[in-house]
């Protein structure tokens, strides 16, 4: 099992909807880095899914609940033969305990390599085991 983190803008979507609605396609993702971590997920991954704006933090755990498929809004194939955009159905599974701002993460010389600080705009990532148990024993999620 992989996990990932995935960015969302809170005034757009934010973990509170996905725990209302109980489910949702996670879909708008255009960057090629991005598309490419979203073309790799697979149903029963998790994700640590991360508030933009003015929270800038790790807000909670969501479970993959679908293989990539096809955006319907943007249907097309990849050279590869895999969904040129390429979404995820998924489920919330808990919210962080204690929410892991950016400022934390980044002063923290263990994630120096870590995407979310060298790459700033990608908006979906892998996340490595070693950073994923970090990051879920700072926020008191399960894992």
């Amino acid at each position: 099992m992989a996990t990932y983190l995935l960015k969302t803008e809170p005034s757009d979507y934010c973990f509170a909807d996905l725990q209302k609605a109980g489910t949702c396609r996670w879909d708008g993702v255009s960057n090629a880095a991005a598309l490419i971590a979203m073309r790799s997920m697979r149903k029963g991954d998790e994700v640590l899914v991360y508030h933009t704006g003015d929270e800038k933090a790790v807000v909670g755990l969501a479970k993959v609940t679908s293989d990539p498929f096809e955006d319907p809004e943007q249907p097309g194939k990849t050279a590869k033969g895999e969904p040129k955009f390429a979404v995820v159905t998924l489920a919330p599974v808990a919210a962080a305990k204690s929410r892991v701002t950016l400022a934390a993460i980044k002063a923290d010389p263990r994630f120096k390599e870590f995407p979310l600080v060298t790459q700033g705009r990608l908006s979906v990532m892998a996340v490595g085991k070693t950073l994923d148990r970090l990051l879920r024993k700072m926020a008191g999620l399960p894992g």
